[in-house]
């Protein structure tokens, strides 16, 4: 398989000389882990306390990683990304609530957002979480087995019926909606909630995509049985495969909690455990598609090996490569560049809502060995060809 991340020329065509700059000082600075501590700490202590920092964040960490505070705010962003032939993913990336106002609003942002994608080839999917649309709290019970109140049992109704307005319009608009994973404490819920509208819209082609996050050991046989109620019940599978973005989280709670936890031993199991997913779905594209998202170079080249290896085109529609906006241009903007799909996560909100996100965002750079590293060593290859 022909190397060709290398070609920063490629990679970063889309970005000035001044937004290269900043690209490089921002991971300059992620790269250093205490400063990203006090600079989380900082950030959250100036938004609660209402100080004026939104201008300096939009301008540096929000503009970086975000498309803008609204879906018309994205668009320069979508089709800039567009003349390259890189997709966008418009993910409303406000995090979860309690609230019930909230939760519809939540709602009714991913239905418009449904119809900016039924508009513009530039936006293959919409997105959203599940305690986007529910409480935490709820999906955690079902998924314990409890039994719910009857307030909760209709707030569940409400849940449901909000997951199907939502696949319904993307089925009846014939475009594809990806739902994100979260908690193992609470993901077995969404699992069975995504899966009856696998069954529901999914009969003739993948609309509604589930997310597998393989950094659990437990996911391969999760994928293996969902696939044979497939066959057997007739719907297809969408499946966006991921490694996962709660690991601390996970393994602090099963020790905490005395119970083995969830996550795989090691990255190189982790790694393994992904490749593994994306070779079955490849071997079983007539019932399975696939959304890989992933910063992993060599993950990457896998799939690209194995799409070859099956005489799949490079652009059959049935396997998508997705990355976040601001990171891994060089596999983003390269694999566009030889006619794979890509699509670009494209967050939006308000900034001070947007905020967790953007943290996390740094947190998760400053604890993957080699990310931010990879991503300095690029900026800097491509600085020295632009002689900056």
């Amino acid at each position: 398989m022909e190397q060709f991340f290398e070609d920063t020329a490629t990679a970063f065509a889309l970005k000035s000389d001044s937004e290269l700059e900043r690209a490089y000082f921002l991971f300059k600075m992620i790269a250093n882990e205490p400063l990203v501590r006090i600079g989380t700490a900082m950030t959250n202590f100036a938004i609660k306390a209402k100080l004026p920092v939104e201008g300096l964040i939009r301008a540096t960490v929000f503009d970086h990683f975000c498309g803008g505070v609204n879906e018309a705010d994205c668009m320069p962003v979508v089709d800039k990304m567009w003349t390259k032939g890189v997709c966008s993913v418009l993910d409303y990336s406000v995090e979860g609530t309690d609230t019930e106002d909230p939760l519809d609003d939540t709602l009714n942002k991913v239905l418009h957002v449904l119809d900016f994608v039924k508009e513009k080839d530039a936006i293959p999917f919409a997105v959203f979480k599940p305690t986007g649309f529910g409480r935490f709290e709820i999906f955690k019970k079902r998924t314990a087995g409890k039994s719910l109140t009857d307030a909760e049992q209709e707030e569940w109704d409400r849940i449901v019926a909000r997951f199907d307005k939502t696949c319904k319009k993307a089925f009846d608009l014939d475009v594809a909606l990806l739902i994100d994973g979260e908690e193992s404490w609470m993901q077995d819920a969404a699992d069975d909630l995504v899966e009856q509208m696998m069954r529901k819209y999914n009969k003739k082609k993948a609309v509604v995509f589930n997310t597998l996050q393989m950094y659990r050991w437990d996911r391969m046989d999760y994928l293996k049985k969902l696939h044979q109620r497939a066959k057997q019940d007739d719907f297809k599978i969408g499946m966006k495969v991921v490694r996962g973005a709660y690991m601390e989280k996970e393994n602090e709670r099963a020790d905490e909690k005395g119970y083995k936890t969830p996550i795989c031993a090691s990255k190189k199991e982790t790694d393994v455990n992904f490749d593994a997913a994306i070779a079955y779905i490849v071997e079983n594209l007539d019932d399975i598609s696939l959304f890989s998202g992933t910063h992993n170079e060599e993950s990457t080249y896998t799939l690209l090996e194995l799409m070859q290896a099956n005489n799949i085109a490079n652009n059959d529609p049935r396997i998508w490569s997705g990355q976040l906006y601001g990171m891994s241009e060089h596999i983003s903007f390269n694999l566009a560049a030889k006619g794979y799909n890509v699509a670009k996560y494209l967050p939006f909100g308000p900034v001070k809502d947007v905020m967790p996100y953007l943290i996390r965002r740094a947190e998760e750079n400053t604890s993957v060995a080699g990310q931010t590293t990879r991503e300095l060593s690029l900026l800097k290859k491509e600085r020295k060809r632009r002689k900056i």
